[in-house]
C-alpha cells in the first residue's frame, strides 16, 4: 500500500505583509526604482543607529552604578557628621546640666570645656552666659580668630548668638544657628546654645561654637573623602566649607560619549536644608571616547557606512540620469500643449509640418487637418488670400521682420480675430535649415484695450481743454512743461514760465489740518504724508499783466514716467472779485444808513439832550442883560455867567460830534482799539435814548483788556444798536422802574481755546419767541410794525467780518422769562492776525455777502 499524502493547507500569509506587497505593487515602475535606490542608505542610518543606541545604553548603565554608589556613600558620610554634632551635644548639655545643678565652678567649667576643645577639633569655643547675656566664662581653641573670641563680661547685644539667645530661652531646648558665610573671610562657625536651668527658671545658655571646615574633615569617613570632592554649603548654595571641584558645562542630551556631573547633595540634620552636605565624583574613567573598543567598532562601522553609501551613490546616479531624460521628454510635451501661444512649422516649399494644441484651439482646426495643407491654408480669410500670400512668400524667402507682422485669422466657425506673427528659421542637428517656426499671438483682446484707452485720452483732453480753468503739470526741478491745457497756453504759452509764477505767487501747498513744522520733511520741504493723497490749498492772486485775480489750487503726483510733478490749477475769478467788492461797498452803505436811522430814532431824544445846555445858555445871557440894564451887573458875576455859558456850549459841542462821527461815512479802517473807548463812546450815545425811555444803564468793562483789532465806529453801531433794543424791549414790556435796566458786560474769555472780548447786553423785558429766535438774525425780518429787518442783520454781518460770532438767548427764573441777552465775542490782536489774512494788495470786505 501507498502512503496517502497529507493533505496540508498552506500557512496563512500575515496581514501586514499583503498591505505592504499590494502597496509596492501599486507604485509605478519609476518609484519602485527610487525606493529601492534608497535601501542602502536607509541600511545605513539603521547601523549607525544601532551602533550609538548600544553605546548610549552602555555608558547609561555606568552612570547610574557610578550615582548610586555615590549616594550610598553621601547618605554614610551625612549619619556620621550628624552622629558626631549628636555627641558633642550630648556632652554639652552634661555640661549645662551640672551647671545647672551648680556641680560646677568656673575653674571646673573652664578645665572640663579645654579638654573637650583639645578632643575634638570641631570644637571651636565654649562659652558661659548668664541670663543677663553677660559672657561668665569661655574658653576658645587657639586657631579661634581674635575677632572671633568671646571676653568675660561681655554682653550679647546683636547678631547671630543674640537672636540665637533669645530662641533658646523661649523654647528651652539646645538650638542650632543658620551657618552663613561672612563677608570678612572669617571661618564661619556654627553654633549651638544650650539653655541652663535653676529651680525650673531660666539661667542662661551654654554657647557651643563648631569649625565647619573640621567638621567636614574630622566627622566624613577618609575613604569618602578619597573618593569625592566633599563641601558643606549654606541655605543660599554658599560654599561654608571643601574645596568643590571646577563645575564643568553640561553636555547636551544627545552627547552621550561626554562625561557628566555626578554629584548628590543630602541635608544634614538637625540643621536641615540650612546645612547641606555635597560630594561630586573625581573623574576616573576615560569615558566611551576613550574606550579601545570604541575606536574598533567605530572604525568598522566607518568602512561599512563608506560601502553602503558608495553603492547608494551609483544606484542614484543612474536614477537620476533616467529621471532627466523623462523630465526632458514631459518638459517638452508640456510646454508644447500648455502655452497659449499658437506654434506652426512650415517646410521650404510652404507645407505645414507640425502645429501645437494651442494653435489648434485658436483656430478651431484639428491638427490632423492642418498637417500636410500648402497655401491658401484653410484659416486664411476668403478676402486676404493675395496680402497673405505675399506676406508668406516674404516670409519663405528670410525677409522677416523683427517686431512680427500682424494679420487677420478665420476660425472655423467663421470668426475673424487679430494676430501677430513672429518667424525664425528652423535649423536641424547638422545645422541645415529645414524650415520655419511661426509663433502666433491673439491680440484682439490688447487692440480693443489700446481703442478704448486711445479714446478715453481723446475725451479726457477734450474735457481739459474745454475747462474755464488753467491746468499745468511740470516735474520738480525741471524747465519741462508735460502737460498744458488750452487756456494755460493762451495766458503763458508753452513754456514753464507762468506755471513757476502761479507756483511763487500762491505759496507751496501745506497740509490743512496741521500748520506745525512735525508735518514737514526738512529735507525736502514736502509734505511727509502721501504726496498723491497730501490736501491742496487755494490761494488767490492778481497777475497785472493778465489783469485778473486767479484762484491758485496746486498738489504733488507722482508722474506717468515715476517722477515727482506738481499740478497747478489756476482760475479766473475776477467778476467773483468784483462782485465781493461791490457787496462791501453796499454793506458799507447799508452800515451808514442804519446809522441814520438809529440816529433819526433817537432825534427826539437828541433834541431833549441838546434843549438843556442851549436853555441854560439862554437863561445866562438872558440873566446878564436883565442885571446889565439894572446896573447890577459885576464884573465877577459876568466872569461866572460867562464861564458856564461856555460850559452848555462845550458840552452841546461834544455830542453834536458824537453824533457827527457816529453817522460819518468813512471808509473802513480796521486797526488796533482800546476796548474801554469804545464802550465809553457807545455808552455816551445809547444812554440818550435810553433816558428817554426811563431805562437804568449800567456797565462793566475788565480792567486791563488787551486791543482788539476792529473798526470801532461799526462795533460802537452794534453796541448802540444792541442797548437801543433792549431798551424798547423794556418799554414794550411796560415794566415797572425798579425793573428797567440794561446791562452791558465786557470780559475776557477763551472760546475754541482763541482768546476773546465777549460783549454782553442783557435787558429786563419779555424776551423773544422761540419761532422769533430761529429767524432773529434773518434780513427785512422785524417785529416792529415800522422795522426794516436790517439792524440785527447788519449787526451779526459786522460781528462776523470781525471774525467773531453773536448769539441771543432768553433769560429765565423758573419757567419764567425774565429778560434777553445779546453777546458777541471778538478775537484779540493775535488771534485776529492768525485768524486770516488776506492779500496786501486786496480790499477786506466789512461784511459777508
Amino acid at each position: 500500500m501507498q502512503p496517502t499524502p497529507l493533505d496540508l493547507d498552506p500557512l496563512p500569509e500575515p496581514p501586514t505583509r499583503r498591505l505592504w506587497v499590494r502597496w509596492w505593487r501599486s507604485l509605478s515602475p519609476v518609484r519602485q526604482d527610487r525606493f529601492a535606490a534608497l535601501a542602502p542608505l536607509v541600511a545605513v542610518l539603521m547601523f549607525l543607529a544601532a551602533i550609538l543606541t548600544a553605546f548610549w545604553y552602555l555608558r547609561t548603565e555606568e552612570l547610574d552604578r557610578e550615582q548610586e554608589a555615590l549616594k550610598r556613600d553621601v547618605e554614610y558620610a551625612q549619619q556620621r557628621v550628624r552622629l558626631r554634632l549628636l555627641e558633642r551635644q550630648e556632652q554639652l548639655m552634661r555640661i549645662a546640666r551640672d551647671l545647672s545643678n551648680k556641680d560646677l565652678n568656673l575653674a571646673d567649667f573652664v578645665n572640663r570645656s579645654e579638654d573637650l576643645i583639645s578632643q575634638y577639633p570641631e570644637l571651636q569655643a565654649i562659652t558661659w552666659i548668664d541670663q543677663q547675656r553677660r559672657v561668665r566664662a569661655s574658653q576658645a581653641a587657639p586657631t579661634v580668630a581674635s575677632q572671633q573670641l568671646r571676653l568675660p563680661g561681655e554682653v550679647l547685644h546683636s547678631g547671630t548668638a543674640a537672636a540665637l539667645f533669645a530662641q533658646a530661652r523661649d523654647l528651652q531646648q539646645p538650638v542650632y544657628s543658620q551657618p552663613e558665610r561672612q563677608n570678612d573671610d572669617s571661618t564661619p562657625l556654627l553654633q549651638l546654645q544650650v539653655p541652663l536651668s535653676t529651680r525650673g527658671q531660666f539661667a542662661g545658655v551654654l554657647l557651643a561654637e563648631y569649625s565647619i571646615d573640621n567638621l567636614l574633615r574630622y566627622g566624613t569617613p577618609t575613604e569618602v573623602l578619597a573618593r569625592y570632592a566633599l563641601t558643606l554649603l549654606d541655605g543660599h548654595r554658599h560654599v561654608l566649607a571643601g574645596q568643590p571641584l571646577t563645575p564643568r558645562s553640561q553636555p547636551q542630551w544627545w552627547a552621550f560619549w561626554r562625561t557628566r556631573t555626578n554629584a548628590y547633595e543630602a541635608p544634614v540634620s538637625p540643621m536641615g536644608s540650612h546645612l547641606v552636605l555635597r560630594a561630586q565624583a573625581y573623574r576616573t574613567s576615560l569615558g566611551v571616547v576613550g574606550s579601545g573598543l570604541f575606536w574598533l567598532v567605530g572604525t568598522l562601522s566607518v568602512m561599512t557606512s563608506w560601502l553602503l553609501i558608495a553603492t547608494w551613490r551609483q544606484t542614484r546616479r543612474r536614477m537620476r540620469t533616467q529621471e532627466a531624460l523623462i523630465a526632458e521628454t514631459n518638459f517638452r510635451r508640456a510646454m508644447e500643449n500648455s502655452v497659449l501661444t499658437g506654434m506652426r512649422a512650415l517646410d521650404l516649399q510652404g507645407r505645414i509640418t507640425y502645429v501645437n494644441a494651442a494653435f489648434c484651439q485658436m483656430t478651431g482646426w484639428t491638427e490632423a487637418e492642418l498637417v500636410g495643407q500648402l497655401p491658401p491654408y484653410s484659416y486664411w480669410p476668403e478676402h486676404d488670400h493675395e496680402n497673405l500670400h505675399a506676406k508668406l512668400r516674404e516670409e519663405l524667402s528670410g525677409k522677416t521682420i523683427p517686431g512680427g507682422f500682424q494679420v487677420r485669422v478665420r476660425r472655423r466657425n467663421g470668426a475673424l480675430f487679430d494676430a501677430r506673427l513672429y518667424v525664425s528659421p528652423l535649423i536641424d542637428a547638422h545645422g541645415q535649415q529645414t524650415g520655419w517656426m511661426t509663433s502666433v499671438t491673439d491680440i484682439t483682446e490688447p487692440n480693443r484695450i489700446r481703442e478704448q484707452l486711445s479714446a478715453s485720452h481723446e475725451r479726457f483732453t477734450i474735457v481739459l481743454e474745454a475747462l474755464d480753468a488753467s491746468v499745468s503739470v511740470a516735474p520738480l526741478g525741471s524747465q519741462e512743461l508735460p502737460f498744458a491745457n488750452k487756456l494755460y497756453r493762451q495766458w503763458f504759452g508753452s513754456h514753464t514760465g507762468g506755471h513757476l509764477q502761479l507756483v511763487a505767487q500762491a505759496g507751496r501747498p501745506s497740509s490743512s489740518h496741521s500748520t506745525s513744522g512735525d508735518d514737514e520733511d526738512a529735507l525736502m520741504g514736502l509734505p511727509t504724508d502721501s504726496l498723491t493723497s497730501a490736501h491742496s490749498e487755494n490761494a488767490e492772486i492778481y497777475l497785472p499783466e493778465l489783469a485778473k485775480w486767479l484762484e491758485v489750487r496746486s498738489r504733488y503726483l507722482s508722474w506717468v514716467d515715476g517722477r515727482l510733478a506738481q499740478m497747478v490749477i489756476a482760475t479766473d475769478i475776477t467778476a467773483r472779485r468784483l462782485a465781493q467788492e461791490q457787496a462791501g461797498r453796499h454793506a458799507e452803505r447799508a452800515q451808514s444808513i442804519s446809522r441814520l436811522i438809529t440816529m433819526g430814532e433817537m432825534a427826539s431824544s437828541v433834541a431833549h439832550e441838546l434843549n438843556q445846555p442851549l436853555t441854560a445858555i439862554s437863561n445866562y445871557c438872558s440873566g446878564m442883560i436883565s442885571r446889565a440894564n439894572s446896573g447890577q451887573l459885576t464884573q465877577e458875576a459876568l466872569l461866572t455867567a460867562l464861564q458856564k455859558t461856555s460850559h452848555q456850549a462845550i458840552r452841546a459841542g461834544q455830542i453834536i460830534q458824537r453824533i457827527r462821527a457816529f453817522v460819518k461815512r468813512s471808509e473802513p479802517n480796521r486797526q488796533l482799539s482800546d476796548v474801554a473807548n469804545m464802550v465809553s463812546e457807545a455808552v455816551e450815545l445809547a444812554d440818550i435814548e435810553l433816558r428817554r425811555h426811563n431805562v437804568r444803564l449800567t456797565h462793566y468793562v475788565a480792567a486791563r483788556l488787551p486791543p482788539v483789532m476792529a473798526d470801532a465806529i461799526l462795533i460802537e453801531q452794534v453796541l448802540i444798536n444792541l442797548m437801543k433794543n433792549g431798551a424798547e424791549a423794556i418799554e414794550n414790556a411796560h415794566r415797572p422802574p425798579a425793573q428797567r435796566s440794561v446791562e452791558l458786560r465786557v470780559v475776557p474769555r477763551q472760546v475754541e481755546e482763541r482768546a476773546v472780548v465777549e460783549f454782553t447786553v442783557q435787558d429786563t423785558g419779555r424776551g423773544l419767541a422761540p419761532e422769533v429766535l430761529e429767524r432773529l438774525f434773518e434780513a427785512f425780518f422785524s417785529t416792529k410794525s415800522e422795522g426794516m429787518g436790517m439792524g440785527l442783520n447788519l449787526c451779526r454781518s459786522i460781528v462776523e467780518s470781525h471774525q467773531g460770532r453773536m448769539l441771543a438767548e432768553n433769560l429765565y427764573n423758573g419757567p419764567e422769562v425774565i429778560g434777553c441777552r445779546f453777546s458777541f465775542w471778538l478775537p484779540l490782536e493775535t488771534s485776529a492776525a492768525a485768524a486770516g489774512n488776506a492779500p496786501a494788495d486786496a480790499p477786506t470786505p466789512r461784511t459777508e455777502a
